[in-house]
């Protein structure tokens, strides 16, 4: 047990309660921004990671140590917890709760405040904090300043359990609350002088014996439960972001095709339909869709609503848990917390409405794709036993492929190269750029960890979030075994794919101070100049070019060489195929930006 001082601070006393609370209750992760009134706060959490109790990460911008926590939540399923001290730092919160709350993912904010009689008397850093995420959080407390009063402790400590409960969205008693599910909890701590006095801890806090059933995900708990539904419509089964793989078996039991976006977890399986945009277009096949039924938020088509909110289509939404339902026009028939498709053999017709769908879908990747047979221009100029008999052949052959070698990024080839070089045990974070969509439209089935801030799909920390991502999965949890296999970290490669734009919104979070973790990431920049999204708008042949390029595009023309060293990254450059592939078959050791000039 965690003892201050018998002359400790009530702000001190009753900081050591709550975060060894949030400990007890399985958090592992505090993320610290620096301050005068939240020092109570940041220096019991200095003291919890030197007793081995937590991972501690500190960062100097608010935002990005929000989204550094909410990668950190993306990653372990559990609540991360971020704290800062008040006035503005608590504002620049706002983008990654409002993340949370759409993504559900649990999230934990402790903010320090004035006393409340400084509340409007223009007292110095000083403003309403309690409500200042009012509609975006799962609970919220404002805490009276403490004042060393008996009980004060014992209330922390019930705050911090519920925070816990509320954020990964079960009951008191442990029970999934699908409504309104998993999301961000905002503690605002009034803290009076004086702000801190010593503390140490006898001991580490460690979880206790619920805290991991306190983190399973809702739907693996409600699946065996859910509806039925039956076979007769031609269906189609969509994944959206968060689908998870339950999409993919819901399919498969049904023998329906599956639609599934790149970060859905659900992108593999004999059912998958990768050209889906095209096909839902296509006469034949998307015109003769009686029935959709649509996991998780899809985001990255306009097919998929259009389909959901087209007469004649019943749609069914499915979302264990969730403080709002994807129901685009209001079209959707049924929502459901989860389903299931009873085991059975396909009819033939259902065998054949499938099967069209994925062959034809396979035929439209093969023809676009930008990754050629290496040994296409060969086959005609070799026998039965591998020998070369026609050498002309075999020239173009040499020649085709060192044209290939040579041949500048596109897109689609920076999309493909990234997603065949991670493996199951790697991580795959995309930022909200036109590069997400290249990759969903051509990346095979493969089952690896693929995310995105798809919530409300902002370019805003992602640098961030992927450090998050990539720290929880490569380090491991405080007071694990090395010989327990479900905290030992992994061996694998954190990739992020994201635009030139993207990267510089969030330039603040290349910044790891001294003693920070320093996680195997690989960032890579698509650098286009500009916001090269924007061009596939109707907006783009309409506005006037030169309005449109600095508004829109907004073009830049930053040297990512110098930034990476300015912030203390590995610098790499890619601008063939050959270079791109060496680059992605380099060991990653660390913190690497990989820049890839594009084309407009």
């Amino acid at each position: 047990m965690p003892e201050a001082r018998t002359d400790a601070s009530p702000a001190t006393t009753t900081s050591v309660a709550l975060l060894s609370e949030f400990v007890r209750a399985g958090v592992t992760d505090l993320v610290v921004a620096p301050g005068s009134r939240s020092q109570a706060l940041a220096l019991a959490a200095a003291e919890l990671e030197r007793v081995g109790a937590v991972r501690l990460h500190v960062r100097i911008d608010e935002r990005g140590a929000a989204f550094l926590a909410l990668g950190l939540a993306l990653e372990s399923g559990r609540p991360a917890v971020v704290i800062t001290t008040s006035g503005t730092a608590v504002a620049n919160l706002h983008p990654a709760v409002l993340e949370a709350h759409h993504a559900g993912v649990p999230l934990i904010v402790v903010t320090a405040d004035r006393p409340a009689e400084l509340r409007g008397i223009r007292s110095n850093q000083t403003t309403m904090q309690p409500g200042i995420f009012a509609g975006a959080v799962r609970l919220e407390r404002d805490v009276s300043a403490p004042v060393g009063s008996p009980g004060e402790a014992d209330a922390a400590r019930a705050l911090a359990r519920a925070a816990v409960d509320a954020a990964v969205g079960r009951d008191a008693d442990g029970e999934p609350v699908p409504h309104p599910g998993p999301g961000p909890v905002h503690v605002n701590l009034q803290l009076r002088e004086p702000l801190s006095t010593p503390v140490a801890f006898d001991g580490a806090p460690r979880a206790d014996a619920a805290a991991a059933t306190r983190f399973e995900r809702t739907a693996e708990a409600s699946a065996p439960h859910g509806a039925v539904i039956e076979p007769g419509p031609r269906t189609v089964v969509v994944a959206g972001a968060g689908a998870g793989p339950e999409a993919e078996e819901f399919a498969r039991a049904g023998g329906w095709p599956l639609l599934a976006e790149v970060t859905s977890g659900a992108r593999f399986g004999p059912n998958l339909v990768v050209a889906y945009r095209e096909l839902l277009r296509e006469p034949g096949f998307g015109d003769l869709v009686e029935r959709v039924v649509v996991f998780g938020h899809p985001t990255l088509s306009r097919e998929v609503p259009a389909l959901v909110q087209r007469d004649g289509v019943e749609a069914i939404a499915v979302a264990p848990s969730g403080i709002e339902w994807f129901d685009p026009g209001h079209r959707v028939a049924r929502f459901e917390r989860a389903v299931r498709a009873e085991p059975r053999t396909p009819t033939a017709e259902e065998r054949a409405w499938t099967g069209r769908w994925v062959f034809a879908s396979r035929e439209l990747v093969a023809a676009a794709s930008a990754v050629a047979d290496p040994a296409a221009g060969l086959r005609d100029g070799v026998d039965e036993t591998g020998h070369v008999t026609d050498f002309a052949a075999q020239r173009e052959y040499l020649k085709g492929q060192l044209a290939r070698v040579r041949e500048p990024v596109s897109r689609r080839m920076l999309a493909e190269a990234l997603w065949s070089a991670t493996w199951p045990h790697d991580r795959l974070l995309f930022g909200a750029s036109r590069l997400i969509r290249d990759a969903d439209r051509v990346v095979p089935g493969r089952r690896i960890t693929a995310l995105a801030n798809r919530g409300l799909a902002g370019i805003d920390g992602t640098v961030a979030t992927a450090l998050g991502v990539a720290i929880a999965s490569q380090t491991p949890m405080p007071g694990s075994a090395e010989s327990d296999a479900a905290t030992r970290p992994s061996v694998g490669t954190t990739r992020v794919l994201l635009g030139d734009l993207t990267l510089l919104h969030d330039v603040g979070s290349l910044l790891l101070g001294a003693g920070e973790t320093r996680p195997r990431i690989l960032v890579v920049v698509g650098n286009d100049g500009g916001g090269t999204i924007f061009d596939a708008l109707e907006v783009a042949g309409s506005a006037p070019a030169e309005a449109f390029d600095r508004v829109q595009y907004t073009p830049q023309q930053v040297d990512l060489a110098s930034l990476a060293a300015a912030y203390g990254w590995e610098y790499r450059r890619a601008t063939t195929r050959g270079e791109l592939d060496d680059a992605l078959g380099t060991a990653v050791t660390g913190p690497t930006l990989l820049e890839v000039p594009l084309a407009r």
